[in-house]
């Protein structure tokens, strides 16, 4: 192997959407490096915290029938019975939503939790909420997708947070998408909730580390547990 290949090999890409913002800081560091020495480091940081943050790693994804994989890197901050965004037009009653909270270290690429066709993609300009906080999932600024498995239908919602300010959509509606396969991102510092159909059982607690194309998240080929949990 070419000593090329095996850096690219050790490596994590980083995401076209963190070119500008990468581009921004690199230069901001030359500059300082030329010119005001006293930021060189400070700045260097942040360049490398940029990079970090729009990273894109590849994912091992699961692929047994019935399996959904989580949609994004963070921690499940709730697992509760809600009725689902109204523009989504997913149910008239609750269904169990699953969240994930990712924080500014975490990877924020979201993923397709199951494979399928995207029917619906809808999206609602809102505040910008801390995402962790239970009513970010009405207030906040979101896009939500619909994806039909041919079985049965999952809702996918990306939540903008305190410091997010832009959701980012790479699919379109009727496109179908494979489990693991790229969604969009949000910028610094989000959420992104789950919509089991009647009677999938979520395989995860309050408090789990998710990891996005990997971790399974729930099992439709499962039994319904009997209790729901919330945080606090």
């Amino acid at each position: 192997m070419s000593l090329a290949a095996s850096i690219r090999k050790v490596l994590v890409p980083i995401n076209r959407e963190g070119y500008p913002f990468l581009a921004i800081a690199g230069v901001a560091t030359l500059i300082a490096l030329g010119w005001i020495k006293v930021l060189f480091w400070p700045l260097l940081i942040i360049t490398a915290w940029v990079a970090y943050f729009f990273r894109d790693p590849q994912r091992v994804t699961p692929v047994r029938e019935g399996l959904v994989v989580s949609p994004a890197d963070g921690v499940v901050s709730q697992i509760a019975n809600v009725l689902p965004p109204p523009e989504l037009g997913l149910a008239s009653q609750s269904l169990l939503r699953v969240s994930i909270f990712m924080n500014v270290f975490d990877c924020h690429v979201n993923r397709s939790p199951v494979t399928g066709t995207i029917t619906k993609i809808a999206y609602k300009p809102g505040k910008f909420l801390n995402a962790d906080l239970d009513k970010a999932s009405e207030d906040n600024e979101r896009n939500g997708f619909i994806i039909d498995t041919g079985a049965t239908r999952y809702g996918v919602v990306q939540i903008a947070g305190l410091v997010a300010r832009r959701i980012v959509c790479w699919t379109n509606e009727n496109e179908h998408v494979a489990v693991g396969q790229r969604l969009g991102m949000i910028r610094f510092g989000s959420r992104v909730d789950v919509y089991l159909p009647e009677g999938v059982r979520p395989l995860v607690g309050i408090g789990q580390k998710m990891v996005a194309g990997e971790t399974i998240l729930a099992d439709a080929n499962a039994a319904m547990p009997n209790l729901t949990h919330r945080v606090g």
